[in-house]
């Protein structure tokens, strides 16, 4: 059976003295003493300096940041700040899609991180993310579908995700995109 984020998470972290020479608190003081401020600055040194592989790295930056779901103490406070100030006409849409992607089985995961909300089955098969101050963008995993005018290939956009679907209110959120998402799901 595949582990949950969190069990993934917890085992890298209980082997990581063995694999990296370092706990993950070593690790978080020592990016802490060279001031870094961003994610990708903590994992170039993690990788380039200490020779850390990419996977510990990123999460070893994202526990130092505290910006991953799992080290976030309040879920519901990294969706509230995803739809605060000029994004927040936005939530109403996001609030329908997660109402209606809840209805496509008990095992779909939500997992808020800072700035999108994956959602999950065995592995993740979407993204909601606030793009702009009128946008979010649904990312989709749709392995063999080709695009169409709504739904775009990802290209730059999420290199987790095949495809995109642009929204700008709620009647947006409609079969065909249930369509996609449930698609989505079940190749999840």
């Amino acid at each position: 059976m595949a582990k949950s984020p969190a069990e993934m998470k917890a085992a890298m972290i209980a082997g990581l003295k063995e694999k990296t020479g370092k706990t993950l608190e070593e690790w978080i003081n020592l990016l802490k003493s060279a001031g870094l401020a961003k994610h990708k600055e903590m994992v170039t040194l993690l990788k380039t300096t200490h020779g850390v592989t990419h996977g510990y790295a990123n999460m070893i930056a994202l526990q130092a940041l505290g910006t991953d779901s799992h080290t976030a103490t309040d879920d519901s406070s990294l969706v509230d700040g995803q739809y605060e100030g000029k994004k927040a006409d936005l939530r109403p849409v996001y609030e329908a899609i997660l109402a209606a992607v809840k209805k496509l089985g008990k095992d779909v995961e939500v997992a808020p991180k800072k700035a999108y909300v994956s959602l999950r089955r065995a592995k993740q098969f979407a993204i909601l993310q606030p793009s702009t101050a009128t946008r979010l963008d649904v990312g989709l995993v749709l392995a063999g579908v080709e695009p169409t005018d709504r739904l775009e290939t990802a290209g730059s956009f999420n290199a987790m995700v095949t495809h995109r679907v642009r929204l700008e209110s709620v009647d947006q959120v409609d079969k065909e995109l249930m369509s996609w998402l449930r698609q989505a799901y079940t190749q999840g």
